[in-house]
């Protein structure tokens, strides 16, 4: 059996978020729903309890404070992954950050790729398919009317209910500290 996997995400619920939602059935309707998100902790075991977890996620989100990010661009991972993805393009210091000090003790892990913010689009089976779901999501965006940029201000601690279906459930809000950090 697998160990169980936690993660911490940013999610997007304003218009931009319904787009990537939406882009994201277009380019791949079997996929299961996930609703759009910004990483902070890639999937992950904990070295811990999940409660002792989300206390110190509680404990440094309190002293971090909320911040800006700004999206612009599609691009793609490939060939690393097939994962098509929007760009954060002013921000990105405070997300990592924020990662660097969250990925520690219960929740330390060695990541597989290095940590890139970004607002996930789509994960195809192919390189071949994500190129073309690229070029399909660039052209979307072109399109695009609505804001790309988004507050910081909570983040969600989730857990991996099932990997096969990558689907996910969440396990409590985190606020970030109340003062707003500019960029």
């Amino acid at each position: 059996m697998l160990s169980q996997r936690y993660g911490l995400v940013a999610y997007v619920r304003n218009s931009l978020g319904q787009f990537v939602e939406s882009l994201r059935r277009d380019l791949h309707p079997t996929l299961p729903h996930s609703a759009a998100h910004l990483t902070v902790l890639p999937p992950r075991c904990l070295q811990g309890s999940e409660g002792a977890a989300l206390q110190r996620l509680e404990a440094l989100c309190r002293e971090s404070d909320a911040f800006d990010v700004q999206l612009d661009g599609v691009t793609s991972f490939c060939p690393a992954t097939p994962t098509v993805f929007v760009r954060v393009t002013q921000g990105t210091e405070h997300l990592q950050a924020l990662h660097s000090r969250l990925n520690q003790a219960e929740l330390a892990a060695c990541e597989n790729w290095e940590y890139t913010p970004h607002l996930t689009i789509v994960k195809m089976s192919t390189t071949e398919q994500a190129l073309e779901a690229l070029e399909v999501a660039q052209g979307r965006w072109g399109e695009y009317r609505g804001g790309r940029r988004l507050l910081i201000d909570e983040l969600t601690f989730v857990r991996e209910l099932d990997r096969e279906t990558n689907s996910w459930a969440d396990v409590a809000p985190v606020r970030l500290g109340r003062k707003v950090a500019a960029f």
